[in-house]
């Protein structure tokens, strides 16, 4: 272990907040410190995850801030954690985001302050453990752990039909985690080894790879989640409440999309080539209808989750054309998404704290009352199309240019799909923020207060901070990255 475990304090301290809230005796003046605790705990979180990025050494290829020991004597299970290129930047994501989900819940989570906020830093820590896990079986309690905070987020503070919700949700997701749980089994069985690490390459025959691809892609697939596996995601979303809603866009969809980079790819590459075409084929098939879909709703939070579902569809066909290119691209759009899509729900949730409906109709002319607002709106929804300065540019362009080297028919769908995420978002900002004010219940809305800019202009700037200096997050997950490659072209040059 290191000297000072940076990336273990990185997963615990959140828990450490969940606990000193938990002896927070409960009363009416209790509810403002419990905020605070959890804040503040977010923020010193997210500043130990920049602390890791300032150390961390792009030209490394293997794990970085390594901690091991082993936790069953009798097998070969550790805990095992680390980083490299991939892993950094998903952390970073889950670190940035949870205190801006914190304050976006300030004023509008009213009952059960306590078990909200407990339920946010516990979601933290494992958000933050899944990536860092080196050992399988560590990364599958963290994975299957998720479910547990994100489930009650949805049922108790969700929306009206939040139990339907929220069961969908649970049980679309363990089925498919059941059969990655047989999967993590027989790999053991197999090699003795639960190190990811140590099972990268072509490590089993091609036979036992396609049953054990199948049995993750069951669990990624519905988690990122992929057409026809996604019909989840629009219920889960609508019912969320805001700060919900941003953490399953934009860090949890991004867990199937890790999973298939470090797992399919990473430890199965003979299976992922002859999957590859089924891949391709879903993939174009959800970023065509599902953008349709999304440009004939009538319900802001729908419109965005069926977008997410586009946008993801982007990131499969990056990851399986298997080119430095595509894999970059895909990681760019994951992270892009994760700050884009966070940032459009938000954006929701301001309008929905003040007026109560989510209906597209019922807005018109915001830009009158609130210009500030209209302007970060703007910023989020061009990044969501992909305007070059934006993070989406980058990783649709190198998406493109990766899909390209693959198959001219792929390069059609995911640009059919680009073009057709122009046209729903130009439309919804044009209906919502554009036109004449006819509703008079729109003429007292307010414009963004000091709490909501403080939570969307980083975002903001995010979105153009990754756009214009694409290279500092690329350089990073290079080595990896081609590590990958090297493995799966050795792996089926035969």
């Amino acid at each position: 272990m290191t000297a000072i475990p940076l990336l273990s304090l990185t997963i615990f301290l959140p828990l450490l907040g969940a606990l000193v809230i938990l002896l927070i005796k409960e009363d009416e003046n209790s509810v403002n410190n419990i905020k605070k605790v959890a804040l503040w705990t977010s923020i010193g979180v997210f500043l130990l995850s920049l602390l890791i990025w300032l150390q961390f050494d792009n030209y490394k290829g293997s794990y970085q801030f390594e901690e091991k020991f082993r936790w069953f004597n009798d097998f070969n299970f550790y805990y095992h954690i680390g980083i490299d290129g991939i892993s950094l930047f998903m952390v970073i994501l889950s670190t940035f985001l949870t205190p801006l989900c914190i304050l976006a819940s300030w004023e509008s989570i009213k009952k059960r302050v306590k078990e909200y906020m407990i339920a946010f830093l516990f979601l933290e820590t494992v958000m933050i453990g899944m990536f860092a896990s080196v050992d399988i079986l560590l990364f599958y309690i963290f994975f299957e752990a998720v479910l547990i905070p994100m489930y009650l987020i949805i049922g108790i503070w969700g929306g009206e039909r939040r139990i339907y919700a929220s069961f969908k949700f649970f049980l679309y997701t363990l089925l498919g985690s059941v059969l990655m749980l047989i999967a993590i089994v027989a790999i053991y069985r197999l090699s003795d080894s639960m190190s990811i690490e140590t099972l990268q390459g072509n490590f089993f025959t091609k036979n036992i790879q396609i049953y054990l691809w199948l049995a993750f892609f069951a669990s990624f697939a519905v988690k990122i989640p992929m057409w026809p596996f996604h019909t989840w995601l629009p219920d889960a979303h609508v019912e969320a409440p805001t700060a919900g809603s941003v953490i399953l866009a934009g860090v949890l969809l991004k867990m199937g999309g890790y999973g298939f980079i470090r797992f399919s790819l990473g430890m199965l590459p003979e299976a992922s080539y002859y999957f590859s075409p089924l891949i391709m084929t879903l993939s174009i098939v959800a970023v065509v209808y599902t953008s349709l879909v999304a440009l004939a709703q009538t319900d802001i939070k729908k419109l965005i989750a069926y977008s997410s579902v586009a946008h993801m569809g982007l990131v499969t066909i990056g990851i399986f054309v298997v080119n430095s290119q595509g894999l970059e691209g895909a990681m760019i759009q994951m992270i892009s998404h994760g700050v884009v899509s966070g940032a459009l729900f938000l954006c929701v949730g301001v309008i929905y704290d003040r007026m109560h409906t989510r209906d597209i109709n019922f807005y018109g002319g915001l830009v009158n009352r609130m210009p500030i607002y209209a302007t970060v709106f703007m910023i989020f929804m061009l990044g969501s199309v992909g305007l070059p300065g934006t993070s989406g540019f980058v990783g649709e362009f190198l998406v493109i240019v990766g899909a390209f080297q693959h198959s001219s028919i792929v390069v059609i769908g995911a640009a059919t799909g680009i073009v057709l995420s122009a046209v729903y978002m130009l439309f919804l900002y044009k209906r919502i923020i554009f036109g004449i004010m006819t509703n008079e219940k729109l003429t007292k809305i307010l414009d963004l207060n000091n709490r909501e800019k403080i939570i969307l202009i980083p975002l903001a700037i995010a979105v153009i901070f990754i756009g214009i200096f694409p290279n500092i997050f690329i350089e990073p997950m290079r080595m990896p990255i081609d590590s990958i490659i090297s493995n799966y072209e050795s792996a089926n040059a035969k």
